[in-house]
């Protein structure tokens, strides 16, 4: 189950952090590539991309350096939530029905985490 944790910890991290960095620092670039962003204002794709890329950080860092490692909890779980709000605030009203597989997915793999990590220190 460990292994199983750690690799869905890196994938996570590796696909939030390219998708936060393109958000966060190429903004410009991001609103021509994603429709829901160039729907959006600049500041609100930016700041999805900052909370992407300290997702990616915290479900990662926290737990291999043995600092905090229930920020890895913390973070998974803010991945939950933020793949909750771009199914239920920006793809459903948008009728962007093509992303929500990939969403979902997201999800629940940040809810695997976050649980499997929890009963780590339960």
């Amino acid at each position: 189950m460990n292994t199983a944790l750690w690799v869905v910890q890196y994938v996570l991290g590796v696909l939030y952090l390219i998708a936060g960095v393109l958000k966060a620092l190429f903004t410009a670039t991001a609103r021509k590539r994603i429709p829901w962003a160039g729907a959006l204002s600049t500041a609100y794709v930016r700041f999805v991309g900052i909370a992407e890329i300290l997702g990616a950080l915290g479900v990662v860092l926290p737990l291999l350096s043995g600092i905090l490692p229930w920020l890895t909890v913390i973070a998974a779980a803010g991945l939950a939530v933020v793949q909750i709000l771009a199914i239920a605030i920006v793809h459903l009203p948008r009728k962007e029905y093509v992303s929500l597989p990939v969403n979902v997915v997201l999800l629940l793999l940040a809810v695997f985490v976050a649980v499997g990590r929890l009963n780590l220190f339960a």
